[in-house]
């Protein structure tokens, strides 16, 4: 039996997200969240007045709807946007940008790089070793992952139009795990101003990473994630006060209600990976709950119905 349909049969509300999908052509982008978050959170949504961090997180998504945010979450358009604020030397190497799989001459390659879609999240397959890198798999799943639009299964609208491509990119590790990665300091912005971050180690497998919050002094927050385990430790990077400044200067530029700002530290070099306005698509499971309407307070919505 399928293991999505045998998990449906056991959890009736996996069943109800499995139909709301198959339906996601057929919704309103307001029934569709109101059901994805009931689904998520056995709760109604409130969006007359929002009141924890999802929740306004879901407001944003149907009323926040500025085209420039396209070119922001497309990984290819990002370094651009990003180059421009904090420049050139913190924007990883670009190898390539291709329309399709086939395009790439992998004998062109270097013996490690990155392959990521330029339009979603999780669509990235790393080589570390060319010699054995299985490129009919590589091709299955990046093509799977270029026939997908994101926007349906979320609705996060900056997502809608972002043109499907393929970018490969220098790869990068850091160190700071005994495989072979990249550690992600995700800083959130809330109305043009860093607050806190979470730091991620391993996320190339979902099963096996770690998440943790930290405040910008770097002291574990009291709250975490659900559908992670929290990292074990945590040490500053070494240039951990200019990621701060970094990520404050660009998130006062760009002004949000909220913007998540993705940094990385690399051989005592910042890179910058990617902007995300919908973390978890506004859907993290806080623990203790309370936090998520602490955190709530940090956005300042517009008193208009429209950003």
């Amino acid at each position: 039996m399928n293991p999505q349909i045998k998990k449906a049969f056991k959890n009736p509300f996996y069943a109800c997200e499995l139909v709301l999908n198959q339906m996601a052509r057929y919704i309103s982008d307001e029934n569709f969240v109101k059901w994805k978050y009931y689904l998520n959170f056995r709760k109604r949504l409130n969006l007359d007045n929002p009141q924890t961090y999802n929740e306004k997180l879901q407001w944003l998504k149907l009323n926040c709807q500025h085209k420039e945010y396209t070119q922001m979450v497309d990984k290819y358009e990002a370094k651009k946007i990003a180059s421009n604020l904090i420049g050139e030397d913190y924007i990883i190497p670009t190898i390539g940008i291709y329309d399709s799989f086939d395009d790439i001459d992998f004998n062109k390659l270097p013996n490690q790089f990155v392959l990521k879609c330029t339009h979603n999240s999780g669509g990235v397959v790393i080589c570390k070793d060319k010699s054995v890198f299985n490129v009919d798999k590589a091709r299955q799943f990046m093509n799977k992952c270029l026939r997908k639009n994101p926007y349906w299964a979320t609705r996060e609208y900056p997502y809608k139009d972002v043109k499907p491509r393929i970018i490969v990119e220098q790869f990068l590790s850091d160190g700071r795990t005994e495989k072979e990665g990249l550690t992600d300091f995700k800083f959130f912005c809330f109305n043009g101003k860093a607050k806190f971050l979470y730091v991620s180690q391993g996320l190339e497998d979902h099963q096996t990473a770690g998440i943790s919050f930290f405040d910008l002094d770097g002291m574990r927050l009291p709250f975490k994630r659900l559908d992670f385990r929290p990292i074990d430790s945590f040490v500053p990077p070494h240039r951990f006060d200019e990621m701060k400044l970094l990520a404050d200067s660009v998130a006062k530029r760009l002004d949000c209600p909220f913007i998540r700002i993705d940094l990385y530290e690399v051989q005592d070099k910042i890179f910058f990976s990617e902007f995300t306005f919908f973390p978890c698509s506004g859907m993290i499971p806080f623990d203790p709950l309370e936090w998520d309407a602490k955190i709530g307070e940090l956005i300042h919505l517009p008193i208009s119905n429209q950003c």
